[in-house]
């Protein structure tokens, strides 16, 4: 097993990597003083990865929308029992979510960190799929999916993604719909973990107060014990070409809010883009959306000033490599004076060298602070890694950026042809 130790001056972090033989990433960050370990085995396995290559067979899978986070919700459960009651006895706190790239199982705790990663290798690499547990859960899920219908901040998203993507099974809700999950069998889960929780397609992650190679020794070990290889060949995912243009431009729902919500969003229209290129597209578009609608701008000041904003609203890019896209919103008591407002502003507002360089200063603070929390900086740094992007270049694609590289960004991304608006409205009186 060979290590590698990197150390970062700049954020005077230290990061301690494997790749086991079972093909299984390992990534050690000791915080010497640090309390609470944070620990996450992640794998690339999201809600967008429903229609695939088998490796061992080539046969090609199409499986019913929802499963990756129906499987997620099914690894807890062994034939002896909740796995987070195992935790719980030991003091500990258990997660685990899917998003549309990756699922993430997760512990935080103060003490016996060997036990708890002990129990959370096993709950990941020992799964336990039966027709009794299967139907269960089904149950389950339908109640879940139905309450986030219920929820107008969750429908407006929805909403906008549907209304950007015409193709993409990110436009798809990462739970599936009830329908869906009602199609799922303890088969076809079997299929899906054999496929993306094999270790070559994983990294396991742990953040403390941490001996490095004794937490090495002991994955190794544990990955030895089952016996597990490298021998799984490439994952073939199949995505639809998705069209350059929005499938809706305007969205609307009806809903019990005592005030209107609005989402926007711009469609980024890349194609398989990933590793440093996609890095420097996300500092830059960062960049770009701090100047035009952070708390400190301009137009924020203004469309606060005004009411047509609160100070939950803001603005966000995200980036994968095969989709992308900008999505920004809350409440307003008028979603189309705000659509029209930013429509007309967001393309023509000034920006200068001086506000980029003030803006590449915030964030690097905001990139410096992943370090305070150990939960954070799992998350980004797991984010990053199944995206092909180092958290520790970061600095160097910010320190790059330069105001034509986001006036470029602004005349690319922010277009009318690009945009959707989604808009929740109260019920009538």
């Amino acid at each position: 097993m060979s290590v590698s130790r990197y150390h970062d001056p700049l954020v005077d972090e230290t990061v301690v990597r494997s790749t086991l033989p079972s093909g299984l990433k390992v990534v050690v960050i000791p915080r010497p003083g640090q309390r609470r370990t944070y620990a996450t085995f992640a794998t690339y396995y999201g809600s967008i990865d429903s229609h695939f290559r088998v490796p061992t067979t080539g046969e090609p899978l199409e499986v019913p929308d929802g499963i990756a986070h129906f499987l997620e919700h099914k690894m807890f459960a062994k034939p002896e029992g909740d796995v987070m009651d195992q935790f719980a006895a030991l003091g500990a706190s258990t997660n685990a979510y899917t998003e549309y790239l990756t699922t993430s199982y997760l512990f935080s705790t103060t003490d016996q960190v060997a036990e708890c990663l002990a129990i959370l290798m096993d709950l990941v690499q020992r799964p336990h799929f039966t027709e009794e547990n299967v139907q269960k859960e089904q149950g389950i899920i339908e109640q879940e999916l139905r309450m986030y219908l219920d929820m107008p901040g969750d429908r407006v998203h929805s909403n906008l993604m549907r209304a950007l993507y015409q193709k993409h099974p990110v436009r798809l809700d990462i739970g599936g719909s009830v329908d869906s999950i009602r199609t799922i069998t303890p088969d076809v889960l079997y299929r899906c973990y054999e496929t993306f929780y094999h270790p070559s397609n994983m990294q396991l992650l742990v953040v403390g107060d941490l001996d490095a190679n004794q937490v090495m020794a002991q994955i190794a070990d544990a990955q030895r014990e089952k016996g597990l290889t490298a021998s799984q060949g490439e994952i073939v995912r199949y995505l639809p070409d998705e069209p350059a243009a929005v499938a809706q431009d305007w969205v609307e729902q009806v809903m019990p809010v005592s005030l209107p919500l609005v989402a926007i969003g711009y469609k980024d229209p890349i194609q398989r883009l990933e590793g440093m290129d996609l890095l420097r597209r996300e500092v830059v578009s960062d960049i770009m959306w701090g100047l035009l609608l952070g708390k400190a701008s301009h137009l924020w000041s203004r469309l606060y000033a005004e009411g047509l904003i609160n100070d939950r609203f803001g603005a966000h890019y995200s980036a994968a490599p095969t989709y992308a896209y900008s999505s920004m919103g809350g409440e307003t008591p008028d979603p189309e004076r705000l659509a029209e407002v930013l429509a007309d502003e967001l393309p023509r507002l000034e920006i200068t060298a001086d506000d980029v360089e003030r803006q590449k200063k915030s964030e690097w603070g905001g990139f410096a602070t992943l370090f305070n929390s150990p939960g954070d900086l799992a998350y980004q740094y797991n984010a990053w890694h199944f995206r092909g992007v180092d958290l520790f270049d970061y600095p160097q694609a910010l320190e790059a950026v330069s105001l034509k590289d986001v006036q470029a960004r602004r005349d690319e991304h922010v277009q009318s042809a690009h945009r959707s608006v989604s808009v929740i409205r109260p019920e009538a009186p």
